[in-house]
């Protein structure tokens, strides 16, 4: 008997949740929160007018005050921001949607400009060298961090435990824990940004993968596994993150996080500034055993052959989503897609964000 594959549109199983297709919205971090890094109408607006995705990752946003990396992104710490996500997952809801929250700790890449002066903290003290931080002061460059004590750590891991609690008293169906782009659950992951030479959490793997496992721990208590997603990059070189064995890294992320039962792994496939190559999507597919995602790059066709293959179990699309609110339809159809403004990606207003346009209705 020939098994039907399935395909980009078709239902995917995720715990409890039944997701319509497999084309979901990547996290994209836009910069439109309002004062006290609020989740507000704008950024309501922004998701629900994207509800048909499978299932939308909500932008990278800070579990702890004081660890702010892009000025004007969302947190879920306080009351008020709790409040002002309630309108984006309401809003999607009455659209019909599924959305999950994207827990954040920026690390290094915060700076003291937007943390009233606070020195940002990382596993160690080495400082991002390949870009610039924009601020209320322009563009700065990033400063070196302050090591975290061990005995600091279990403070973290309570900091995304309680945003995983507030995420769901803001109506999130799920959580998705970061732990990619050079941000500090990836800063411990890879050798290159974790030079601890002693310690529980730094030499080898299952020390530098320690941190970022009792955060999956903890929001787990919360939340059940089901409901818990996690995003890692072993390859990404962006925010200076390197790894001297990012394919073996993968491959033991991959065995590890089957003891969780996760709700799904979400692995950004390449490198975005194609400084380092490899493939670290076979060995995850060969050793991990839940749902599986890709992002970075993919075409409809790609992704829908990836499905298909086996290969993948959903793919999540960034920009192509941020351009074209209504991407499933668009793909369904052969339609073409709209392109997107790169100058208006972090211009704060609704230009470029919640303008662009839609299909004709049939």
């Amino acid at each position: 008997m020939v098994k039907i594959m399935p395909t980009l549109f078709d239902p995917l199983s995720l715990g409890t949740l039944t997701l319509p297709n497999r084309i979901w919205m990547a996290p994209l971090t836009r910069c439109r929160a309002e004062e006290g890094h609020i989740a507000g109408d704008l950024i309501a607006e922004h998701y629900a007018q994207r509800a048909s995705a499978g299932l939308l990752i909500a932008e990278a946003t800070m579990v702890m005050e004081g660890n702010s990396a892009f000025w004007k992104e969302p947190g879920i710490y306080s009351g008020a921001q709790i409040v002002g996500w309630q309108k984006s997952t309401t809003a999607v809801h009455a659209a019909g949607g599924r959305i999950f929250l994207q827990l954040w700790h920026g690390g290094r890449a915060c700076h003291p400009s937007l943390n009233n002066h606070q020195q940002p903290v990382a596993p160690s003290p080495i400082a991002i060298t390949d870009a610039h931080v924009h601020t209320p002061l322009g563009k700065e460059a990033y400063v070196v961090p302050r090591m975290l004590a061990d005995y600091e750590l279990p403070h973290i891991v309570a900091g995304f435990k309680q945003a995983a609690e507030n995420a769901k008293l803001a109506g999130f169906d799920g959580i998705e824990v970061h732990g990619a782009n050079g941000y500090l659950l990836d800063q411990f992951l890879r050798d290159g940004s974790n030079q601890r030479s002693s310690g529980p959490y730094g030499g080898s793997l299952v020390n530098r993968g320690r941190l970022l496992l009792e955060v999956i721990e903890a929001v787990s208590h919360v939340w059940g596994n089901d409901r818990v997603g996690v995003r890692i990059s072993p390859l990404n070189s962006f925010n200076s993150m390197r790894d001297s064995d990012p394919v073996g890294l993968a491959t033991w992320l991959a065995k590890e996080l089957n003891r969780y039962h996760l709700a799904y792994l979400h692995v950004i496939r390449g490198d975005m500034l194609q400084q380092q190559t490899g493939d670290i999507l076979s060995p995850i597919r060969t050793h991990y055993q839940g749902i599986l995602v890709g992002n970075l790059g993919y075409t409809a066709d790609e992704a829908n052959a990836a499905v298909t293959d086996g290969r993948l179990d959903a793919v999540a699309f960034g920009v192509p989503f941020l351009a074209n609110p209504d991407l499933p339809a668009r793909f369904r159809s052969g339609a073409p897609l709209n392109q997107p403004d790169p100058a208006t990606f972090y211009s704060f207003g609704p230009a470029g964000y919640n303008d662009y346009p839609l299909l004709p209705n049939p």
